[in-house]
Parts: structure tokens; C-alpha cells; sequence
């Protein structure tokens, strides 16, 4: 999987590259990468990548023939083009299923904006998928890139070290529901205790209790993720408890 990151920021990436996981999925091969400072394609001495804008208004507009130029140029490199994402409050959420979907791309370019964000002429030549985080405005799109980079990559066969250990997190296709919650040692912690049923080694009932902790919070905390069919078995599920 090859990650291409547009930004005028490039120092903002060093440290977050040599974290661990990331970090041992670049050294292995199984992920790249690469950041590129849009002021090197900049066409007047002072490497100037912005402007007023036209008609007026506060903030400065990043120019368009700088970005342009440097993602056609990169867009050279590689086995083939990137899928191009321009990260905006504007754009599409982010969830998992868009995640899932990204991963089989095999390569993306994403373009961080900054200041007021983008001459519109970027969007119109370059046709980017645009994608937002969070209905929240941030300082620029470099923490949102490394948002898209850290879901995407743990899709990435070999990177979590169990080609299924995604499977059961919250709001992926094997599990559509909050996650349950998790313990480990010690069993006993200021008067707190790991529930007995994690205890017993029988695997059908930690099934289902787990099964019936994560529908419980996911009712409690996000119940637009339950459709009508996982009500029923809901409570179906609490008719059996009781």
C-alpha cells in the first residue's frame, strides 16, 4: 500500500512515521510512505504557495499551479496512479466501510490543505474524492492524512501481525456494533473484578456475553447503528437472560 501526502508541512510527518505499527509496516515492505512539500513546485523565488483571494475576504487561497503541478508529477511515479483525496470538512465522512473500500486502491494521494484551503481549480483539474473526519475545522488537512493512513493500514494484510484481527472492531463488516469491553490482569483492582464469565473457559458463553455487551453499548451510546433487525435480536437476547 503507497501513501502519497501533499503538504507544506512535511516536518509535521517524521514523528508520526516512526511510531510503532506504522513504523514496522514501512520496514517490512508492507506500506510506503512518501511526502512531498508543495513548495517545490513553486515557480517564483520566494517558493510563495498562496494568495489573496479574488473578490475579497479574509485568509490567504492556496494557489492552484503549484498543487496541480506536483501531483501530476508524482502521479509519474509508482507502478500506476493514485486514488486522489483532497481532506475537507466539505467532503464525504470518513467510516469503515469507505475505509474498506480505500484499502483495495493500493495506492492514495492525499492533499492536505491549510489557510482559507484550495483555488477551486485544483478540485475542477484534478477530480479529487473529497473526505471529511469530523464535522470540525482543523489548522490543516496533515492530521486528517495521518487519520486516513492509520485506518487504512491496519486493513493492510500482514500489518496487524493476524490477517483477522480487525474483524471485530467497532463499525467494521464482521461487526457493525460497538465493541465489548476488554480486561486483563489483574483480576481484582480496587475492588473492581474481571466479570467471572471471562473466567470459565467456555467459549460459547464468552461469546455471547461479549455479544450482548457490545449490543447493550451500542444502544446505549450509538443506536443509529442498530437497524430494525438487530432490535429483535436484541431482544431476543435479553429474553433469554431473563
Amino acid at each position: 500500500m503507497r501513501f502519497d501526502v501533499v503538504t507544506l508541512f512535511p516536518d509535521m510527518f517524521p514523528g508520526y512515521l516512526g511510531q510503532s505499527l506504522l513504523n514496522k509496516a514501512i520496514e517490512r515492505g508492507f506500506v510506503q510512505v512518501h511526502i512531498h512539500d508543495v513548495r517545490k513546485w513553486t515557480r517564483n523565488k520566494h517558493q510563495k504557495v498562496d494568495d489573496r483571494p479574488y473578490g475579497g475576504g479574509p485568509g490567504m487561497v492556496l494557489c492552484v499551479q503549484p498543487v496541480v503541478e506536483c501531483v501530476e508529477s508524482i502521479q509519474q511515479q509508482g507502478d500506476s496512479p493514485g486514488h486522489v483525496i483532497l481532506l475537507t470538512p466539505q467532503g464525504r465522512p470518513l467510516n469503515q466501510q469507505r475505509v474498506e473500500q480505500l484499502v483495495e486502491r493500493r495506492r492514495l494521494v492525499l492533499l492536505c490543505g491549510r489557510y482559507e484551503g484550495f483555488d477551486q481549480r485544483v478540485i475542477d483539474l484534478l477530480q479529487p474524492e473529497e473526505i471529511s473526519i469530523g464535522d470540525y475545522v482543523l489548522n490543516g488537512g496533515e492530521v486528517a492524512a495521518m487519520v486516513v493512513i492509520d485506518a487504512v493500514i491496519r486493513l493492510v494484510p500482514e500489518v496487524l501481525g493476524q490477517a483477522d484481527s480487525h474483524r471485530d472492531d467497532s463499525f467494521s463488516p464482521g461487526n457493525r456494533w460497538l465493541e465489548s469491553a476488554q480486561y486483563t490482569r489483574p483480576r481484582e483492582y480496587r475492588g473492581l473484578t474481571v466479570p467471572q464469565v471471562l473466567l470459565t473457559g467456555n467459549h460459547e458463553e464468552i461469546a455471547r456475553w461479549r455479544r450482548e455487551q457490545s449490543y447493550e453499548k451500542t444502544k446505549q451510546r450509538r443506536a443509529d447503528l442498530l437497524d430494525p433487525p438487530d432490535s429483535q435480536i436484541g431482544a431476543q437476547e435479553e429474553k433469554e437472560r431473563s
